[in-house]
């Protein structure tokens, strides 16, 4: 029986799957295409071949997170998502077929056509050979060997296990101090991987020096806490979208005060200037500098402590 293959970048595929990451929710084709840029045909090939790998589910028409490796291509470091993906390739059988063909072939194109052969894949053979080679590159499991020649490269899984785990580590280290930083009652009501984890994405990415993967993360951090603080305020956000317009809403149901108001839309313009691109006011993109975004988790943290503090009539701190 034919079986389908999925056709995209490793390239495509890691960025669709960080839109997941990023959103922390379900995500459309058309989500994932304005998020890494790319054609919804792209996007579509890209999501589907992050389904096959055990990267994410498919659902009614969108797309969420399957597995926990996912939360670490948010991680600026390409050699740690490189680490994800070869991970995954260990369980992704067009893979693991292509790369012991390649191994006794020494040809690309042959190993390709007889995975395709082995396996009764639907695609073109070339299509898989591109798609498959793609992977192998990026994840640093096949090499060029020049001249169009590939070989498969010695080590084993263990390498990028051991890169994963240093990434886990400081990770979990990050969520050690961003716990810290929001205190016990906020902690309490965040979801660990709508908020603390992305916060802590957001510290370690303002540690290295990357301002708009603190932005990013910090603000989408912010709006899922918001989100979680309508539903508990009885506050409608289902159609607010992004930071402003729920600090908006929660401004007329008097859940926040004023003055945490503008911090929250100060979290929700930088968050909007790091993440849409060219902004039609100057015609241009604004960059993040480094401070940037250690000043900005800084300032959501605060945010969000402070905001807790008030839900629970305890005295305000800014």
């Amino acid at each position: 029986m034919a079986r389908p293959f999925s056709i995209a970048t490793a390239e495509q595929v890691v960025v669709t799957a960080e839109a997941a990451v990023v959103w922390a929710q379900p995500i459309s084709v058309d989500m994932a295409a304005d998020f890494g840029d790319l054609s919804v045909q792209h996007a579509t090939g890209a999501l589907n071949l992050g389904v096959d790998l055990g990267m994410l589910t498919h659902t009614d028409g969108h797309y969420k997170v399957a597995s926990p490796l996912c939360r670490f291509l948010t991680n600026p470091d390409q050699l740690v998502k490189a680490a994800v993906l070869r991970v995954l390739l260990e369980s992704y059988e067009p893979f693991t077929v292509f790369r012991s063909r390649l191994a006794a072939t020494q040809s690309a194109s042959a190993a390709a056509g007889q995975a395709k052969a082995v396996l009764d894949l639907t695609a073109h053979r070339e299509d898989v050979k591109e798609t498959l080679l793609s992977l192998g590159t990026y994840s640093q499991a096949i090499e060029s060997a020049g001249g169009g020649q590939y070989v498969v490269r010695d080590g084993q899984c263990g390498d990028s296990l051991a890169k994963l785990a240093t990434a886990a580590t400081v990770t979990a280290e990050a969520e050690i101090a961003i716990r810290a930083m929001i205190g016990p009652d906020t902690d309490a009501v965040c979801d660990r991987d709508s908020v603390l984890l992305p916060l802590a994405n957001a510290m370690v990415c303002a540690h290295d020096e990357d301002g708009r993967g603190a932005v990013v993360n910090g603000g989408n951090a912010v709006e899922s806490y918001l989100t979680a603080l309508g539903q508990r305020s009885g506050t409608n956000l289902s159609d607010a979208h992004g930071i402003n317009a729920k600090i908006g809403r929660l401004g007329q149901a008097h859940v926040l005060p004023a003055k945490l108001l503008f911090v929250g839309r100060y979290l929700g313009h930088v968050r909007n200037a790091a993440d849409h691109g060219i902004d039609s006011d100057i015609q241009a993109a604004w960059s993040i500098a480094a401070r940037t975004g250690t000043d900005y988790l800084r300032v959501a943290c605060s945010f969000l402590r402070s905001a807790r503090l008030i839900e629970l009539g305890k005295p305000p701190s800014l």
